[in-house]
């Protein structure tokens, strides 16, 4: 007997497809991602001169990690201990840039904040993007460190005033450009 199944075939040929995709991109990521991550990170640390750790997570096969990691530093925040002399230094970690293995063989790309420790709570890794083997290039990890860099940045340089610009025209009220002649 034969089943008109409709759309049923070309939706398991997708199927079938997509395993076998991610079977490849497990494949490039020791071949190829891997290797040109490594290379990519460690050369912008050697032009850029920032301080940083490039460390390699693979201890489960197909969810491997690359994680550019800038450290923990002295936050110069310290807490004075009730009824003693001693202060405890708070401890600040600097930031990460994370390569994650997804299950699929594609690779997420995260930033970590920095945070001091004992003072709030640390912020959750942010997603910057999901890419297949073919498309992270030399120019996406570049990419990548520039908006890690302008979040870490902005974390140091933090405040809460916000740049007033003043706008250019103004449709409503006084002042508009034609009442300033």
């Amino acid at each position: 007997m034969a089943l008109d199944l409709g759309t049923l075939v070309s939706k398991a040929n997708e199927y079938k497809q997509i395993l076998g995709n991610t079977q490849e991109y497990r494949k490039k990521w020791d071949k190829k991602m891997k290797p040109l991550i490594l290379k990519t990170l460690k050369e912008i640390l050697k032009q850029t001169g920032i301080k940083g750790k490039i460390n390699e997570q693979d201890n489960i096969e197909n969810l491997e990690a690359i994680v550019l990691d800038l450290g923990r530093s002295a936050s110069g925040i310290s807490e004075n201990l009730e009824n003693t002399d001693i202060k405890r230094a708070m401890i600040k970690s600097n930031g990460a840039l994370i390569y994650q293995q997804l299950f699929n063989g594609k690779v997420m790309i995260m930033t970590v904040s920095p945070y001091i420790e004992s003072y709030g709570e640390p912020k959750p890794p942010k997603p910057l993007e999901i890419l297949r083997p073919e498309e992270l290039t030399v120019g996406f990890i570049i990419r990548h460190m520039e908006i890690f860099l302008k979040e870490i940045t902005e974390w140091e340089d933090y405040d809460d005033d916000e740049p007033t610009q003043k706008n250019a025209f103004n449709p409503i009220g006084f002042n508009r450009p034609q009442d300033e002649e």
